[in-house]
């Protein structure tokens, strides 16, 4: 499975590069909002650090403009996935975008139908959003096996980039169910990392070792 992170704040896009862990970056309007810098070039400094996708989503809400805002961003870096939502008119721009040979990822996707049109719309990547639909009662985890059983009858390219995530179980039973990228706050990355008896074993080890007075450097 791939690990995106879900932010824009370029000093925690840094820190998790360095682990090795991050293989793309998503941005929506919201959180390049917060942080304060010029949207292009927000994008720009985050394709320098990070190779792999790094989405960047389009404000318009008609196709025509979608493509003129589309053609700027996809000058930005060679990796910049344009973001477009799931309405007709995103749909629209996704298939003419996925002809170019430009990767698309549609956003704000809340069922196994929407999902289909993606696919068949050329979606490199198409965004379930499961917190969101856990927060109004229903299970979005149905949602991510519907689709992955979906895109696995027909052979679909488009990959399940599973959004909104809350905790590390939603990473966890993405990845089980056969999802192709989580993209998760960085704090929900570093939680991956937590185990209590990771920490306790460690503890002993240091606690011995401090015993011998010896040290490796």
């Amino acid at each position: 499975m791939k690990f995106f992170i879900d932010t824009a704040d370029l000093n925690e896009i840094k820190d998790l590069a360095a682990t090795g862990m991050v293989d793309g970056v998503t941005t929506n309007p919201s959180l390049a909002a917060k942080s304060g810098k010029k949207f292009l070039d927000l994008i720009a400094e985050i394709c320098a650090v990070v190779k792999g996708p790094v989405s960047a989503e389009v404000t318009a809400l008609d196709h025509v403009t979608m493509m003129k805002e589309a053609a700027v961003l996809r000058k930005i870096a060679s990796n910049v996935a344009i973001k477009v939502p799931l309405t007709p008119d995103g749909l629209k721009t996704c298939k003419a975008l996925s002809d170019d040979g430009v990767m698309v990822n549609v956003t704000l996707c809340f069922s196994a139908a929407q999902a289909l049109l993606a696919a068949k719309a050329g979606a490199a990547f198409i965004s379930p959003f499961v917190g969101r639909l856990d927060d109004v009662g229903t299970d979005g985890m149905d949602l991510i096996e519907d689709i992955c059983t979906i895109y696995g009858n027909y052979g679909f390219r488009t990959e399940v980039l599973v959004a909104s995530i809350r905790h590390p179980m939603h990473v966890v039973e993405a990845a089980r169910l056969g999802a192709h990228v989580s993209t998760m706050p960085p704090s929900t990355l570093r939680q991956l990392f937590n185990h209590p008896l990771t920490e306790k074993g460690l503890k002993a080890f240091l606690d011995d070792w401090a015993k011998t007075g010896q040290s490796i450097l």
